[in-house]
């Protein structure tokens, strides 16, 4: 794994400054483990030297460097990082050009979606789509509005569960937002409703509620709305099937 990682840090070309890594101690001071409960004591990794020294005794995350060995700092700090996946038996790439079987493709739309029930603000939602190589929803016609409001009646407003109250039961978060320019409603890939297709709001809205609703929602009637881009709620990624295929030499 050691060599793993310091070969993808070479191949990227990672800065100096190394990679952050699933190694912590924020549950009990001072003890490392890693976030599958293995402790640090198992691993076949050097510190680097005068490390760990625990700075201001804040240093609870581990970092690793180009040369393998690592150091501990600050959980708060800004470091690249990656993602690692074991692989399983039988792995399928789907037709929408992914390994998750969750998503499916549309042939009305030709475009791949996934819904996701765990509830998450509108900012969290975007990093996720993007995680997965796709992108929140963006609405081009009735057509896949339609297609939207069939995916969240599939998903009862009872059935979604979350510890955290006041969650979005009835609206889910698509793409576009008024970040720019308040009133001037744009879909993430920076075009105006109009123009990506789709701009039918539900009757009232935007109503731009207190402190300010500058985030993009769907009802789910299919109409757009928009909400509070701290709230949680559902939401559905997309893609095209070529997303996460690899492009031919040119």
């Amino acid at each position: 794994m050691n060599l793993a990682m310091r070969n993808v840090m070479k191949s990227k070309q990672v800065p100096w400054s190394g990679v952050h890594t699933g190694i912590h101690a924020t549950l009990s001071k001072g003890d490392f483990f890693s976030v599958e409960g293995v402790p640090l004591s198992r691993m076949q990794v050097d510190w680097m030297p005068a490390e760990p020294d625990n700075k201001d005794n804040d240093e609870d995350c581990i970092l690793m460097v180009g040369n393998g060995t690592i150091a501990d700092i600050r959980c708060n700090q800004v470091h690249p990082y990656m993602c690692f996946r074991k692989k399983t038996k039988n792995m399928v790439l789907n037709g929408c050009g992914t390994f998750d079987q969750e998503y499916s493709l549309d042939p009305r739309t030709g475009s791949c979606y996934k819904f996701h029930r765990v509830p998450r603000n509108w900012t969290r939602a975007y990093m996720t789509c993007a995680a997965e190589g796709a992108h929140l929803a963006v609405v081009n016609s009735e057509t896949e509005a339609n297609f939207l409001k069939e995916l969240f009646e599939k998903t009862p407003a009872k059935s979604i569960i979350s510890a955290i109250p006041g969650i979005m039961r009835d609206i889910m978060h698509v793409g576009f937002h008024d970040w720019g320019e308040r009133g001037v409603w744009t879909t993430i890939h920076g075009t105006s409703l109009v123009e990506a297709g789709f701009n039918l709001w539900a009757e009232g809205q935007p109503d731009n509620a207190r402190p300010g609703e500058y985030c993009g929602g769907m009802f789910r009637n299919g109409r757009l709305d928009d909400v509070w881009c701290h709230e949680r709620g559902t939401f559905v990624c997309e893609k095209t099937p070529q997303s996460l295929m690899q492009e031919e030499d040119l």
